[in-house]
């Protein structure tokens, strides 16, 4: 590395470390301080922040390796997380989390299924997995930002002892990136957090217009069109993905091949399958949760979430990109020339680009992005978990009485034990894929059934929620050590055989035995008590199936009436669907130079920015519930 790229990128490490640190004297009052910012920070920048948090390296890396090898298709495999959760809480779940006014979601669930047993078995199950998901997190951040590092800079960072071989490079660039991310996160809580993911957002979007900017400067419409199969630009499929790449590039057909999603249709169906009742579920515990419940009210969650969408994609596509364009240049010869091609050369097309292909300046304002983009997600996800030990099980189970330096303390402690237990567990990670595949499809896959029906179905209640979330955490637990063990397994074995296939289409599975456990925990036990499910409804009047809470409401205020929101809620999410999807595509096409999808992708942006106004944006102006 030149001086200059090492210089911008030492100042600034010290320049988000010293905001967060001045800024943390604001976190010191309480829990609701340092966990929601007091609740006082305005929407936008808490909309900045969510997408700065969402705009993660790990991510970036595993981004770039499925846009350069599938194309323009591979804007689908974010359908994985979902994606379009984040439409689905724009719409209408940010208002009905936010009416809560609580501060974790294991706690807005007790407003939900009450404080008894079955409520606090609920409540515990979440904060469980509001924990794990946290450290799961750590550990993709862990291997990501490892693997990143190593290829990038040049020092060799190996640690032995006695000839043994304690620590990798790639585990050594980890732990220090992640110490100085852990040491402003944890003292100055939320405030810290919000005040330098701005910071780190106003970089990130400058890294993304500077990549893309070079690729109009180093590479001519003609070279860019010459370089590109014409079907690699095509948004549309049938049920097999078509060989696109020439015979030179033959192993990318080879690798696709490879991959599991030959069947392009039946994998498509499949996250729309679990991505609508993953996206109704609502978001998971964790930092998107805590940005809905630190706003200042209902209207200001609704704004917050429909400005991460607006503030997201579309910088975070133009860098996605502008690397993938120089990667098809400049590193698809060299892993060519290799021969075989595997997965994990997708997962270093990010670091080679910016260490090898970028000039000088760039190559540290890319890097000083990306790691921006990495510890902006970290130290989010350091704020969210530690909530749920401190909150919702320390305070409610162990002290419930204590002063706020205690609990705050208790917090600081917490933060450095789910990033310790997040940094172990990413020791033990093959790969970013495998890590992405099990949150996504297993994880997250165990949370949707309990979280659907929590919403839409007045009998569901504690006990039902807690054995759904149960029944899928341990499914996933199953899928993850299989995932995790398959050498070991003997070949074509019934464990060997399961553990070799794709997480996405476990998901069925999981999701059926989450039900059964939902189901079976609802019906052999009590209702919840009808004041709670009352108390609930009048707070957030949901849609569904709550006949028998409303007759009870009306016969005391017949004013009541049912939410007949249902139809306008699910159009305004397909409508909101297509706006970020080409809010995807637009960056995309215009780095690709195909112009004339461009401007079409323009059109719909438009469009559909011009609907929302009317169907959504109107709407929520008008909103006057305020929360408490």
């Amino acid at each position: 590395m030149e001086a200059v790229d090492v210089i911008i990128i030492a100042l600034y490490l010290i320049l988000t470390l010293s905001l967060g640190i001045w800024i943390s004297k604001r976190a010191s009052q309480g829990l609701d301080s340092y966990f929601l910012g007091g609740k006082t920070i305005k929407w936008y920048y808490l909309g900045l922040s969510n997408g700065s948090g969402m705009f993660d390296v790990s991510g970036t890396a595993w981004m770039v390796g499925i846009l350069f090898l599938y194309g323009v298709k591979s804007f689908m495999f974010m359908w994985l997380w979902p994606i379009w959760n984040q439409i689905f809480v724009m719409m209408f779940l940010a208002v009905w989390i936010r009416r809560s006014g609580v501060m974790t979601g294991s706690e807005w669930i007790l407003t939900r299924f009450g404080d008894d047993k079955a409520g606090r078995a609920s409540h515990f199950i979440v904060a469980v997995f509001a924990v794990i998901a946290s450290i799961g997190f750590i550990a993709y951040f862990f291997e990501g930002v490892g693997k990143f590092m190593t290829v990038i800079l040049p020092w060799d960072l190996n640690l032995t002892l006695a000839g043994e071989l304690l620590l990798t490079s790639e585990q050594s660039y980890a732990l220090l990136i992640i110490l100085i991310t852990t040491i402003y996160t944890i003292k100055g809580g939320m405030f810290s957090v919000v005040t330098t993911e701005v910071l780190q957002y106003g970089i990130m979007v400058l890294a993304g217009v500077l990549i893309a900017g070079y690729t109009f400067t180093e590479f001519t419409d003609a070279q860019v069109s010459a370089l590109i199969p014409p079907e690699w630009k095509n948004i549309f499929f049938g049920n097999e993905l078509e060989t696109f790449w020439d015979e030179k590039r033959d192993p990318f057909n080879n690798l696709i091949d490879s991959q599991g999603y030959k069947m392009f249709g039946a994998f498509v169906g499949m996250t729309l399958f679990k991505g609508f009742f993953a996206s109704i579920a609502g978001p998971t515990p964790s930092y998107d949760m805590q940005r809905i419940l630190s706003t200042r009210d209902v209207k200001e969650a609704a704004y917050m979430s429909g400005f991460t969408n607006l503030v997201l994609f579309i910088p975070r596509y133009l860098l996605i990109s502008g690397i993938v364009i120089v990667g098809l240049f400049y590193v698809a010869p060299e892993m060519l020339s290799g021969g075989n091609v595997t997965g994990n050369d997708l997962e270093v097309i990010l670091p080679k680009v910016i260490n090898d292909h970028v000039p000088v300046g760039l190559k540290g304002l890319l890097l000083a992005g990306l790691l921006a983009a990495f510890m902006s997600t970290f130290s989010a996800f350091v704020n969210a978990g530690p909530a749920y030990i401190v909150n919702d099980i320390y305070k409610k189970y162990f002290k419930p009485q204590a002063s706020d330096w205690h609990y705050v303390k208790a917090s600081h402690l917490a933060s450095f034990g789910v990033v310790l237990f997040g940094v172990i567990m990413g020791f033990f990670a093959d790969s970013i894929n495998s890590i992405t595949l099990w949150i996504t499809s297993a994880l997250y896959g165990g949370y949707v059934a309990a979280n659907f029906l929590k919403w839409i179905w007045w009998r569901f209640n504690g006990w039902g929620y807690f054995w759904g979330m149960l029944a899928g955490l341990v499914i996933a637990s199953i899928q993850f050590f299989l995932d995790q063990n398959k050498g070991s397994f003997v070949p074509d074995s019934f464990l060997y055989n399961a553990a070799d296939v794709p997480a996405i289409y476990l998901f069925p599975i999981i999701f059926f035995f989450s039900l059964a456990g939902s189901f079976l925990g609802t019906w052999l036990t009590q209702a919840t008590n009808m004041e709670t499910l009352k108390s609930f409804y009048i707070n957030v009047r949901p849609w569904g199936w709550w006949k028998p809470v409303r007759k009870e409401l009306q016969a005391e205020d017949p004013s009541i009436e049912k939410n007949k929101d249902f139809g306008r809620d699910m159009l305004n999410c397909l409508i909101g669907i297509i706006w970020q999807s080409s809010m995807i595509l637009l960056p995309i096409y215009l780095v690709v130079r195909d112009y004339p999808k461009m401007w079409i992708t323009l059109l719909i942006f438009a469009l559909t920015s011009a609907i929302l106004k009317f169907t959504w944006l109107d709407k929520t102006k008008n909103y006057s519930y305020d929360s408490k």
